[in-house]
């Protein structure tokens, strides 16, 4: 049963049988764990997956794809397919009434949807052990970037937030069939256990970051007006007049709370 990538679904499909095991490698799956895996695509790690734990839930929106999956595995009674988008997908279906239960999340992810489908699973991240992704490159270094650094920005501000951030390896394009345009890398993100900063509230949060960045050229100054006045910033010692990208997480959590403040004073 042959299956063309398409485009549409950003279908690359991992073939390099040494990468693969690299990455299952790094994911180290066990009997016990509860594994999910987002666009098996033709099952290239859904095989190793499987075989580890004899159990495995993965979530495939081509249609096309499902009965290809269904004919492979179809020794595993274990193998539970989800034909969906996963970016609508409600991950705590499937861990049911066990609140002590904790999903491993796995994929290669199609590029176009990386970055929305990650802000999706941190809505979720409370029932997250640990997610191990394929993505672009560029997308990885966003995630790990430091302050100042110029692939600084959103993501980074709410990765760093809510996980450690770990780039275990990159992946060439001649890896996948057909080859992308970009370099790709393998991630590690673990939820911490207790934020790194204090946040009044993480939806307040949420915003005063995205407000920060919604012009990256522009400063605080101009970015937050409608939340934060100048002077309300410098009552903070952050000046008004920096740039979103040279700001630390402790200082996006001032912000926040900030604001915060105001919005509790106004009520």
């Amino acid at each position: 049963m042959q299956h063309r990538a398409r485009k549409r679904f950003g279908q690359n499909f991992l073939r390099d049988p040494l990468v693969i095991q690299k990455i299952i490698t790094a994911i180290s799956p066990q009997k016990d764990q509860h594994l999910v895996e987002i666009g098996p695509g033709q099952g290239a790690i859904t095989e190793p997956l499987l075989e580890a734990t004899g159990q495995l839930d993965v979530i495939e929106l081509d249609r096309d794809l499902i009965p290809i999956l269904q004919k492979k595995f179809r020794q595993f009674s274990g193998l539970n397919i989800h034909q969906a988008d996963a970016l609508g997908f409600d991950f705590r279906t499937l861990i049911g009434n066990d609140n002590d239960q904790r999903l491993r999340v796995v994929g290669n992810l199609p590029y176009n949807i990386s970055t929305p489908l990650i802000f999706h699973l941190l809505k979720q991240i409370d029932i997250i052990q640990d997610m191990h992704f394929m993505l672009q490159k560029e997308v990885v270094n966003r995630m790990a970037a430091a302050p100042g650094n110029r692939s600084y920005g959103r993501l980074s501000v709410m990765i760093q937030y809510h996980c450690q951030v770990q780039t275990l390896f990159n992946v060439p394009p001649a890896s996948f069939t057909p080859a992308p345009k970009v370099d790709s890398a393998i991630v590690r993100l673990v939820p911490h256990k207790m934020p790194p900063v204090e946040v009044d509230d993480k939806q307040t949060f949420q915003q005063v970051v995205t407000q920060s960045f919604g012009q990256r050229r522009k400063t605080l100054r101009n970015n937050l007006k409608p939340l934060l006045s100048s002077k309300q910033i410098e009552t903070l010692d952050i000046n008004p007049g920096l740039r979103p990208e040279v700001l630390t997480l402790q200082q996006y959590a001032q912000l926040s709370n900030a604001v915060s403040t105001l919005e509790t004073n106004e009520k």
